[in-house]
């Protein structure tokens, strides 16, 4: 189906039409040629009409588009015929990411595995796990040590040497796919590294290259922009800008060797599509689009989340219907939950992470109150057709408190003050505190930061040896249970499901010593591993526990899609929501307290007297009420009165 758009003047199609024409490396006979005609007779008007909006005040904006749509057609005839099959069934299916069977997981190729062959080794586990997605951090070309975790990228189209190759990765996507594992990779298009060539040419004085970056002769303009531009790392640098050897300065938002592309120059949307393309034809079936809120500035703005963020956003996904359909885009916008959902859309970001849900359960956790999660699962919870969030316990990434303060206070929750009481309590400043947390961008004076550590450090699996009655296993759980039943892609950060703990030790690698998050990347814990079929281990407890509830929800089509209703349980203490089918409902409840909570008949009077448990497969009569203990859930079908 066509994406709507502007109409689009023919004048400007038959133009690009001829020049699809004449371009010399287009095959005009070839096999697929009716296929690309086809897509990009469904797509180009959306396509032209997101370009002309962003660069029609440009004289040239009609070459640009031409050439830009030669580009798709060369990336097209590209496309090995593997994944033009792919294209084919996920455009007949393309509801296939909203499977009740979808699992996603997420590692460092060289933590986890040592290189691209080792992780190779590792898809027989991946199989047992009953992955279909799996997610690598960033893995391309970087500068060492100081590369932000990758995320300063010095070539799109190169591995790093240590991990393996650009030949290795394809073969591995080809492998994963093979056995309906999705292979999916960081895109990192807000910026590129200073060591990219695109950075040392414009460092150079190639004025092609220069364009492509944000780069003032000196503070005049710099000193505009930062008097409306927020600080993200103000240990690394002071406002927005970084000098230069040379006197120059450059837009750098995050770390000084992270250069801002300038996307208001037509030539870097095309160079970024081509690299995007590029990373689609090795196999790679979704794309993380980082820091999609930066990537657009203009003058007098915070420069984030601006509406051409939304048109660059569209107009790359319409490259991707084109020329590489079967790619799909997640989100990465940790921003206000009111601009999250703006960037979720089938013309925009098909999938996104979810943080609102994921802070909010350690929030919960920490106060043994499910009200704001509650509240979060029915005002914030809700999608467009077509798209799906990613759930998460956590990633590699800190906790920020990103509830808004607004809804904090229709409980009488001080924002401010509860972020503070979270950073406490999260780093084991809190009296009577489980967590082991630690602080991330620590300011002791303001009481801001963020949280670093892995679930089960962060939960207080810690000093647990015994898993035969352990409050910290049971949140280990509990969370997870959360992020596998609200609907969406759960997504497991590999290590988490055997319960491996901070690695304290991260300092002592080089690069990592100012960045706490390291604590929460650990290397791979073989040991734990090694016991994860002993259930009398706290191992072998926490992946037994995940392994039942993942092998419940596969086989229960209710917890397909995104669609939840909430469910008032009549206790703070207990979350509660459904999961609605055709004649039947998932109704889950969820304790956080220390203590068994009761939720009364009256208030599960609006189902039918029996129900069945999932997990035991057994009829529970609610004509009495349920009881849960201390961090316990229950997921149960149910059918309305």
């Amino acid at each position: 189906m066509a994406d709507e758009a502007p109409t689009v003047r023919q004048p400007v199609r038959d133009r690009v039409l001829a020049a699809l024409e004449a371009a010399p490396g287009v095959d005009r006979s070839g096999p697929g040629r009716e296929d690309f005609l086809r897509r990009f007779d469904a797509h180009f008007g959306s396509l032209a009409g997101l370009f002309e909006q962003l660069y029609g005040e440009r004289g040239d904006w009609e070459d640009q588009l031409a050439q830009l749509v030669v580009g798709c057609a060369e990336s097209w005839q590209q496309r090995p015929a593997a994944l033009k099959d792919l294209d084919a069934r996920r455009e007949a299916d393309p509801g296939w990411f909203q499977s009740e069977e979808m699992l996603g997981a997420v590692c460092y190729v060289d933590r986890y595995a040592g290189d691209l062959e080792g992780l190779r080794a590792r898809i027989p586990y991946f199989r047992e796990l009953g992955l279909t997605y799996l997610h690598l951090m960033p893995l391309f070309l970087a500068p060492e040590p100081n590369s932000d975790g990758g995320y300063a990228v010095s070539s799109y189209r190169e591995v790093k040497p240590a991990l393996g190759t650009m030949e290795q990765l394809r073969g591995l996507a080809d492998e994963l796919r093979g056995h309906g594992i999705s292979l999916v990779v960081d895109f990192i298009f807000n910026h590129t590294s200073n060591e990219h060539e695109w950075a040392r040419r414009a460092a150079a004085g190639e004025q092609e290259f220069e364009d492509y970056f944000w780069i003032f002769p000196d503070r005049t303009m710099p000193d505009a922009y930062e008097r409306t531009v927020r600080e993200i790392f103000p240990d690394d640098h002071p406002g927005s800008f970084v000098p230069m050897p040379d006197g120059r300065w450059v837009w750098a938002t995050f770390h000084s060797f992270q250069w801002d592309l300038n996307y208001s120059n037509p030539a870097v949307f095309r160079a970024m599509a081509a690299e995007m393309l590029f990373l689609a034809n090795q196999g790679v079936e979704i794309l993380r689009m980082d820091a999609v809120a930066f990537i657009w500035k203009r003058l007098g703005t915070a420069c984030e989340s601006l509406p051409e963020a939304h048109l660059l956003l569209r107009a790359f996904n319409a490259v991707c219907r084109i020329a590489a359909p079967s790619l799909l885009f997640k989100s990465e916008a940790i921003v206000h939950p009111d601009e999250v959902v703006q960037y979720i859309s089938p013309a925009e970001c098909q999938i996104s992470y979810n943080p609102l849900e994921m802070a909010l359960t350690w929030e919960a956790l920490a106060t043994r109150d499910a009200s704001l999660l509650g509240q979060a699962l029915e005002r914030r919870h809700s999608l467009p057709d077509g798209t799906s969030w990613v759930n998460y316990v956590r990633s590699h990434d800190d906790i920020g408190w990103t509830f808004a303060d607004e809804d904090a206070a229709e409980f009488g929750i001080k924002g401010f003050d509860h972020r503070r009481f979270l950073n406490r309590f999260y780093v084991n400043r809190y009296p009577g505190s489980f967590a082991r947390g630690v602080p991330f961008q620590d300011n002791p004076r303001t009481g801001d930061c963020r949280i670093s550590g892995t679930t089960a450090s962060l939960a207080g699996l810690e000093d647990v040896t015994d898993p035969s009655d352990s409050p910290a296993l049971r949140r280990v759980l509990l969370a997870h249970s959360i992020a596998v039943s609200t609907g969406g892609i759960p997504l497991l950060y590999l290590g988490d499901e055997v319960g491996q703990l901070n690695d304290y030790a991260y300092a002592e690698e080089p690069g990592h010593g100012a960045d706490s998050r390291w604590v929460h990347r650990p290397h791979y814990p073989a040991e734990l591993y090694g016991h994860r079929n002993d259930p009398g281990t706290v191992p072998g407890a926490v992946y037994a526990g995940l392994k039942k509830m993942l092998a419940v929800r596969s086989r229960t089509p209710e917890l397909a899609g995104n669609r939840l209703i909430g469910f008032g349980t009549g206790t703070r203490h207990v979350l509660g929501y459904q999961r609605p089918a055709e004649d039947a409902v998932v109704l889950v409840l969820a304790n956080f307290s220390d203590e068994p909570q009761h939720v009364t008949s009256l208030t599960l009077s609006g189902f039918l007297t029996a129900a069945t448990d999932l997990f035991t497969g057994q009829t529970v009569l609610l004509e009495d009420g349920i009881t849960l203990p201390p961090q316990e859930f229950v997921w149960l079908r149910a059918r309305s009165a």
